[in-house]
């Protein structure tokens, strides 16, 4: 069984992603890295709820780093971008990095993302910055869309069943205005 540290911006969105995983019978590790979370209550908020879940169904959580004066920084000059822009491509990249190089030093095999659950996010995107980061890397990256076969629909009936917390906007403070 092959090990996958999965990216994870949330507990709603790892719920249905992490049941397809476990169907195709990979060893899963948590990597929470999301220093775009404005503010910081919401980063906890998002954070708690996440390590409430991976206690109740038994799978390891890392925690990255929290630093979003480093990620303001990242997309300086981006603010202004309608979502689903180049500030959100920056966004992504700068955590999948982050996952790419954990799952490289830590020896695991893979690693994909969480992201593809969202109806608002563009897979085609997310998969292709993963795969040239897996190059990168010298590493496997899961190109999935886990928004498939109701994917979305299911995260949220699961986050009720677990009582998680579900947020109302991608999680930057741009986000958070529009």
């Amino acid at each position: 069984m092959q090990e996958i540290l999965l990216h994870v911006c949330c507990g709603p969105c790892a719920t249905q992603s992490i049941i397809d995983l476990h169907q195709e019978s990979y060893n899963l590790m948590l990597f929470f890295s999301n220093s775009n979370i404005h503010p910081e209550e919401e980063y906890l908020a998002r954070l708690n709820s996440l390590k409430v879940y991976a206690a109740q169904i038994n799978i390891p959580l890392i925690v990255d780093d929290y630093d979003p004066e480093e990620w303001f920084d990242l997309v300086r000059g981006y603010e202004m971008c309608k979502e689903g822009g180049d500030r959100c491509k920056i966004c992504i990249e700068s955590r999948l990095e982050k996952t790419a190089f954990y799952a490289k030093t830590q020896g695991f095999a893979g690693f994909t993302t969480t992201l593809t659950i969202s109806p608002h996010k563009n897979t085609t995107i997310i998969n292709e910055i993963g795969e040239r980061l897996a190059r990168k890397y010298d590493i496997i990256f899961l190109s999935k869309n886990f928004k498939k076969k109701d994917g979305f629909k299911k995260s949220l009936e699961l986050s009720k069943q677990h009582a998680l917390y579900r947020q109302n906007y991608c999680g930057c403070k741009f986000s958070m205005e529009k």
